[in-house]
């Protein structure tokens, strides 16, 4: 078989229907749908302040997500891991000299403590390359987290742990909440709205701000308002460059195709 074929076999082949991980997830569900994950099964579970479909990373896992979420082409989606692995999926060596990588890595971690966020980076090595993409002559990876509050961490630990990759694939999808768990995301991450992940670039050098700082390029505008990001930002010394024209909105529409079963 080719590898035109291969594409073909996998595009039409029916993919298996996602887990759902509800809010009232006890330790044993979440060990079960981690066990599925590691089986080849996407799992959909909360994700900081929205849903996301969340699969193993290797190429024809991350194809047949992308069917699951109705979107077999594009940029959406990104990879995750545990939060003191997040540093590990960038190349620091290939950081542009104008930012500086202390206060940088320590925006970073206050930016995930706050709540989910995504960053843009130069990709580390050991990601596969069908999760990375050229962004301005510069091999990067989108790397999103949850937020340090987020029930879901126990579920992307126990998934880590069985399938034993460092990271994971994983994209928002679009679905019906169950209220308590939405209202307990607005709780746990009151800053942080309920769409997807702001999405921060430092892969390259956009210049300076107004007062000399050195600015970091805002990808996408989010969950997180641009006036928060902005001003912790300037706590670590960086200015925001706005996104580029034609940016997706915060709320743009993420469809979900299949019913899922509990």
């Amino acid at each position: 078989m080719t590898v035109g074929d291969e594409r073909t076999a996998l595009m039409t082949a029916p993919a298996a229907e996602p887990v759902v991980l509800g809010a009232a997830a006890d330790a044993g569900d979440v060990h079960a749908a981690a066990g599925e994950l590691a089986r080849g099964r996407a799992v959909v579970h909360r994700f900081g302040t929205v849903r996301a479909l969340t699969c193993r990373p290797g190429r024809e896992d991350v194809a047949r997500a992308r069917l699951l979420a109705g979107r077999p082409e594009g940029p959406e989606g990104g990879v995750t891991t545990a939060p003191d692995a997040l540093a590990g999926l960038f190349d620091w060596t290939r950081l542009p000299a104008e930012l500086p990588r202390r206060p940088l890595r320590q925006l970073m971690e206050e930016l995930a403590e706050l709540g989910p966020f995504g960053f843009r980076g130069p990709a580390a090595d050991r990601v596969p390359e069908h999760l990375t993409s050229v962004r301005d002559g510069v091999r990067t990876v989108r790397a999103v987290t949850p937020g340090l509050a987020c029930p879901s961490h126990a579920f992307l630990a126990a998934a880590l742990d069985r399938t034993g990759t460092g990271l994971l694939f994983t994209l928002g999808v679009e679905g019906a909440p169950e209220r308590a768990d939405e209202a307990a995301a607005r709780r746990r991450f009151p800053h942080h709205a309920p769409v997807p992940v702001t999405v921060l670039a430092f892969h390259r050098a956009v210049g300076y701000g107004r007062a000399g700082l050195p600015a970091l390029a805002l990808e996408r505008p989010g969950s997180l308002s641009v006036e928060h990001l902005r001003s912790m930002a300037a706590n670590h010394g960086f200015a925001l460059a706005p996104a580029p024209a034609g940016a997706p909105a915060a709320g743009a529409a993420r469809v979900y195709a299949p019913s899922v079963r509990r």
